[in-house]
């Protein structure tokens, strides 16, 4: 057996897949008593998510990952592993959650005696006790994963399946006296197919009196730390990188989760005594919980639900293998960022211009209408005349098989001193907000705002929201505000504010665009990330400066989650070469703006007074369309990132989907005044082929290309002149 063993990793290693794959593979082949034989982003896991109890735990297992919780004389996660690895990131147990109720905090769950923290010995656990003063497991219930909200999808998606797997509830109940009508459970969710855990808390208030809500860590892991540093601060050393959390508290307008995150914050440890850092300040605990706590009352018999978080264990340091891994979490966990309708943006709702602009959305085969910010759209305006207005023309809109919406801004606003947040060092309205002013969204006005929305989209039938402005994260400490008590509870309610809402709109089959990661509970697209002063630069500086935005904002997201620009009118300034109209005058730019955006499977808004002004504009948007929807699916597939936009050379990115017919889908630019002839090395390891791919240039018989051992293939081509190429792998 060892010798076979070793034969088998010797060939591995010497087979034609990447070194880090095949490295993957030989740890998996039963050296850690689970072997996984395939890739997981390649081809799917057959095996089912399961809750497997034994002796004194129960866990969580679905063949790529498994999350081991010891259930007796208290509860503590003891094993969180990547199964495809092999890989540990359990060095000490810690309670399962902790909350903070009328002004005390207790341990939900929790084993005590581990002495050595820089690793866990199974033969330890035995020996661990519990503390009465923690909440006390007392049961479990599991069954299948179940929606967090009514998804109703009216657009084109790739994905319009909800996920599957595991529920895993644990029940915990305190013996303090006071404590003993405070139920809490603790939730996790483990997936078919995907290395991820999601895990949540609620408290459910059986008592006849409120209680105070003040904080709620819903979960505590104590990781493998990613380096050692004799001397090091926290903030400026590294935290573990083969586990990737998000949670649903986020917000800030990056355009990026990383950025946007406000509930995981990395601690350190100061019972880890055996750590290499002198002052014991290894950033190694994660804890995901709001900054400013929850600050809510709860009310007889009523519920609270936390944060939700998502674990994605990776397997790789590869930023391109990390980037497909978030990405097919994405799609996988959260099918309605798939959704990609093409839309154009109108800058007015003059009833005729309206109609026009549908009528020639409908000819080209463009899906949706938005009205733009600056067309005079104003749905706070719930008057019967103007919904009447907008009603007839969505009704309009659905006869030619349209769909409409438009622009509403909450946020960067000045309302009035008893409407805007208060801030809380000084008491007053003033330029405390994120945008300076803003609004309050649980003021009276803020309130009302929210049903004008919900109204006036139920009434006349709008199909988007494009808001703009969504809460960003502002406090307020006014204490006369109808929706929150003051400054303790003000960020959380506003939060449960925009993320109801967003809900809501979804179960109505409304889609969303919002510059805020709202996309765990239901958004649909943000922006790559831009700078807006850019779009009145000269269309040749706008091709790279749009390609460099592709190609950077589609790492972490998939094509359909992130939205650029084209103006077709001026745009904050600029001059004559910066602007598109009239199109027929500028037609290879708008077709070569088109084609960089709906190649790389991404929506651009298109704004401006139409989409075409002659029978030759109408035929190359027309051409471009039907070019999309001809190869939509893989266009809307991931990005494997080929090279960056510089000017200097070409530049390109490659769709990759194993289980299309279409394996790929290679775009290649050429920013310069002559035509290049260049060899390009493509990376088809996550097409899924093995031995040759069949490459078309356009759509010209194919050339068989045998593969390198590394799953490589050269093809040598010709970029025309300031133009691109492009070319489908089979």
């Amino acid at each position: 057996m060892n010798i076979l063993n070793s034969f088998f990793h010797f060939s591995l290693l010497r087979s034609k897949i990447p070194f880090s794959v095949a490295l993957i593979l030989i740890l998996s082949s039963g050296v850690y008593g689970q072997k996984t034989s395939t890739d997981w982003l390649i081809t799917p896991v057959k095996q089912k998510s399961q809750i497997i109890q034994g002796d004194k735990y129960l866990e969580l297992n679905n063949g790529l990952i498994s999350r081991r919780i010891q259930i007796t004389p208290n509860t503590s996660t003891t094993s969180f592993k990547n199964l495809s690895t092999g890989e540990e990131f359990i060095r000490s147990v810690r309670p399962e959650a902790r909350i903070t109720i009328n002004g005390e905090t207790y341990n939900i769950g929790g084993l005590y005696g581990q002495k050595e923290h820089a690793y866990l010995l199974e033969t330890w656990i035995k020996d661990f006790v519990k503390k009465e003063a923690d909440f006390q497991y007392t049961r479990y219930e599991s069954g299948e994963v179940q929606p967090h909200f009514q998804w109703n999808c009216q657009t084109w998606a790739s994905n319009k399946k909800w996920p599957t797997g595991k529920h895993l509830q644990l029940f915990f109940t305190s013996k303090i006296p006071a404590l003993k009508n405070i139920e809490v459970v603790v939730h996790y969710e483990i997936f078919d197919g995907i290395p991820v855990i999601s895990k949540w808390v609620t408290i459910t208030n059986l008592s006849a009196e409120p209680i105070k809500i003040n904080q709620v860590v819903n979960e505590i892991l104590a990781l493998v730390e990613e380096e050692s540093a004799v001397i090091g601060k926290p903030e400026k050393m590294k935290k573990p990188q083969k586990i990737y959390i998000e949670n649903n508290f986020a917000y800030n307008n990056a355009m990026r989760y990383e950025l946007s995150d406000q509930g995981t914050h990395w601690h350190t440890d100061s019972t880890y005594t055996s750590q290499v850092n002198y002052n014991y300040e290894t950033p190694c605990v994660a804890e995901v919980y709001p900054n400013q706590g929850v600050g809510i009352e709860l009310a007889p018999t009523a519920n609270f639900k936390s944060i939700r978080t998502y674990e994605l264990l990776l397997d790789s340091y590869d930023r391109e293998r990390n980037g497909l891994a978030r990405r097919k979490m994405y799609r996988t966990l959260f099918p309605w960022t798939t959704q990609n309708p093409i839309f154009m943006h109108l800058v007015s709702t003059d009833s005729v211009q309206v109609k026009n602009i549908i009528d020639q959305c409908a000819e080209t085969g463009y899906e949706m209408v938005i009205l733009s910010f600056g067309s005079g759209l104003n749905m706070e305006d719930d008057s019967p005349e103007n919904i009447r207005k907008f009603k007839v023309l969505t009704d309009y809109a659905h006869s030619k098989g349209i769909k409409l919406g438009g622009y509403s801004l909450f946020s960067s606003r000045r309302i009035d001193d008893e409407t805007d947040v208060i801030d809380p060092i000084t008491g007053l309205p003033n330029k405390g907000a994120f945008f300076g002013h803003a609004p309050c969204m649980a003021s009276k006005w803020g309130i009302n705002y929210i049903r004008k929305i919900r109204k006036f989209i139920t009434e006349t039938g709008f199909d988007l929201l494009e808001h703009d402005g969504p809460y960003p994260g502002d406090v307020c400490a006014s204490t006369s505000h109808p929706g929150h008590k003051g400054l303790e509870d003000s960020q959380w309610v506003q939060m449960e504010m925009q993320k109801q809402l967003y809900r809501d709109l979804n179960a109505h089959g409304v889609y969303i665009n919002a510059p805020d990661w709202y996309f765990l509970d239901g958004s649909h697209k943000i922006a790559l990330g831009y700078r807006e002063v850019n779009f009145s630069l000269s269309r040749a500086q706008q091709k790279i400066l749009n390609r460099q935005n592709i190609y950077d904002g589609t790492w972490d997201k998939i094509p359909s989650m992130g939205w650029g620009f084209v103006p077709l009118t001026r745009y904050q300034g600029g001059s004559e070469d910066a602007i598109l109209e009239p199109l027929s005058e500028h037609l290879n730019d708008y077709k070569q703006l088109m084609i960089q955006y709906y190649g790389a499977g991404v929506q651009a808004c298109y704004r401006g007074p139409r989409l075409y002004d002659t029978e030759d504009t109408k035929k190359v948007v027309k051409e471009t369309i039907d070019w999309y929807k001809k190869y939509r699916n893989i266009l809307n597939s991931d990005i494997i990132h080929l090279r960056r936009a510089d000017g200097r050379d070409w530049d390109g990115v490659m769709h990759v989907d194993p289980l299309l017919k279409e394996k790929a889908f290679v775009l290649l630019y050429n920013p310069l005044k002559t035509n290049i002839t260049r060899k390009i090395k493509l990376p088809l390891y996550y097409t899924g082929l093995t031995k040759d791919a069949k490459i078309s240039l356009h759509d010209s018989l194919p050339k068989t290309y045998t593969l390198s051992r590394d799953y490589h293939t050269e093809v040598e081509v010709t970029i025309p002149a300031e133009g691109y190429i492009w070319m489908v792998v089979r």
